[in-house]
């Protein structure tokens, strides 16, 4: 599946490290995954889950909260408020860059937290939790025989899953503060709990508590087998494939037909002028209106857009392509000339400088065009090489060699 890293600011200010799991077509929808107490982004559940999910056209963004894994922070200066605010302000950086996301899905400790976050990210539709506890400070039974220490100096190093972090009162304070009950009577979004009769870590009881406190649409699904961390390769891709089965109900197919749904508002241009606004339907797409005709640019999926249109480069191949075979066009009706039809292909790419026989950049890389010619018609030799000479005099190939000034100026938004 195409990946992509990426990095947001936190809720304490530092910098912290994710992963965009995308399907390789446009994206039904976005989830928003959060890991257990201590694990990261990386865990083989989450990895299992997000890719499965991806097959099912859900694109995936899970991230190391602050001081965890590859991000930046002091695990000790977190607590269970600043996981929370983390997940907010991962739901702004992918509702700025490329959808707000409709699915959150919380494992163990981080299914509490998407519980808690997601009265503040209105976009979603959907909640799942898995193995998650019903009260935050149940994770304080992890290092129960340190909450002396902790209780009387104000921090202690503890050991959980053979690593060492240091815990602070502060958190246990947070944990505690805490009511996980009254937030999910208050969820108001489809709600998916998983859980296991067998989970040693969470018990079972801990579902139940969260599938009353809930109000419909709710539903309940038993992992028999399975253990907390959903270690086995097949629990975590039966996870996986509920979630999509069932998340498909609330966003599925409909999530793509509402974005369709806004038809792009193109703005006025007047005759000989290009006008290009950004619609916010995803993170790229562009609304291009030139005089009286319109068109869709956009990125592909692999870097983040919605493939809903060509790309800039492609808009600059295909000036230049159009430019080429009119110019033909022109001087072969101009002389007379059998042709019946000119077809262009062009390419754009990167070439390092010291290949290219007649740039006279030397060092670095340039731009690199490859435009290839047909032309079908009863032509001699001498018709088709004059032919292919008249495409380097296209008035763009021309600009494109030449020296171009660009003036940039404010305008007034709402003119």
């Amino acid at each position: 599946m195409p990946r992509e890293k990426l990095e947001f600011t936190g809720a304490l200010g530092q910098r912290l490290a994710g992963r965009l799991d995308l399907p390789d077509g446009p994206p039904r929808a976005f989830a928003l995954f959060a890991h257990c107490f201590t694990c990261g982004k990386d865990i083989l559940a989450a990895t299992r889950i997000a890719g499965a999910l991806t097959r099912e056209g859900i694109a995936v963004l899970r991230f190391d909260f602050t001081g965890i894994g590859s991000s930046e922070g002091e695990f000790a200066n977190t607590d269970f408020s600043s996981n929370i605010a983390d997940l907010v302000a991962a739901a702004d950086h992918l509702r700025a860059d490329y959808r707000a996301p409709a699915v959150l899905i919380g494992h163990s400790l981080g299914g509490a937290a998407v519980l808690a976050a997601a009265s503040q990210i209105p976009e979603v539709e959907a909640v799942a939790t898995i193995a998650a506890p019903a009260d935050p400070a149940h994770v304080v039974g992890l290092f129960r025989d340190d909450l002396d220490e902790i209780e009387e100096t104000g921090e202690a190093e503890v050991s959980l899953s053979g690593r060492n972090f240091r815990i602070r009162k502060r958190f246990i304070e947070d944990v505690r503060d805490h009511r996980m009950e009254n937030a999910v009577a208050e969820l108001r979004r489809a709600l998916l709990v998983f859980h296991s009769p067998f989970d040693q870590v969470v018990g079972i009881d801990n579902a139940t508590r969260i599938f009353v406190a809930a109000k419909h649409p709710k539903s309940f699904v038993s992992l028999d087998q399975a253990d907390h961390m959903l270690s086995r390769p097949v629990d975590a891709e039966y996870v996986a494939g509920v979630l999509a089965a069932w998340a498909s109900r609330y966003i599925g197919a409909d999530t793509q037909d509402k974005d369709a749904e806004r038809s792009p508002t193109f703005p006025p241009a007047a005759a000989g002028s290009v006008v290009v606004e950004e619609t916010r339907n995803g993170k790229f797409q562009q609304v291009v209106a030139m005089g009286p005709h319109h068109l869709i640019a956009d990125e592909p999926t692999s870097y983040g857009g919605n493939d809903s249109g060509g790309g800039p480069y492609d808009l600059l191949l295909a000036g230049l392509g159009a430019c080429t075979s009119m110019t033909i066009r022109l001087y072969a009706d101009r002389k007379g000339w059998p042709l019946e039809k000119v077809s262009v292909r062009l390419s754009h790419d990167k070439i390092h400088a010291e290949d290219c026989a007649n740039c006279e950049t030397k060092v670095g890389k340039i731009d690199h065009i490859r435009r290839g010619v047909a032309l079908a018609g009863r032509l001699n030799p001498e018709q088709r090489a004059k032919l292919l000479e008249i495409a380097d005099k296209c008035p763009v190939h021309r600009t494109l060699h030449s020296e171009v000034d660009i003036e940039t100026e404010a305008l007034d938004p709402t003119s």
